[in-house]
């Protein structure tokens, strides 16, 4: 990977590794535009300033915008998206994985 390829891999890591960064793109994956109270409880825990902060950072990024009915993905956020839908499949072989290598409590006597 180039210095400038890599540049931008931590640029959008270091956003996305925001607090709740990921499960407010991840709220809207279905396109459908969200009111902020319906966002905030689709993200779920978030309190309303940093979902504000978070909302900031995706729009000023060209990630999400809001339409007048809500906010939505951009077309550079819907490709983002997209990019993460094998997520779901691998979170479920990691966690397979790590239930087969935790080691197993024995009960108490």
């Amino acid at each position: 990977m180039s210095a400038k390829e890599n540049a931008a891999v931590t640029q959008l890591l270091e956003l996305l590794e925001a607090r709740y960064a990921l499960r407010v793109l991840w709220a809207l994956k279905d396109g459908h535009p969200q009111t902020f109270r319906l966002l905030q409880d689709s993200v779920g825990q978030i309190t309303p300033n940093t979902l504000n902060t978070r909302i900031k950072e995706l729009r000023s990024a060209g990630l999400l915008h809001h339409d007048g009915d809500g906010y939505v993905v951009t077309t550079l956020g819907a490709d983002l998206l997209k990019r993460l839908t094998e997520l779901p499949a691998f979170a479920a072989k990691w966690t397979a994985s790590q239930a087969k290598t935790s080691p197993v409590k024995k009960p108490a006597k």
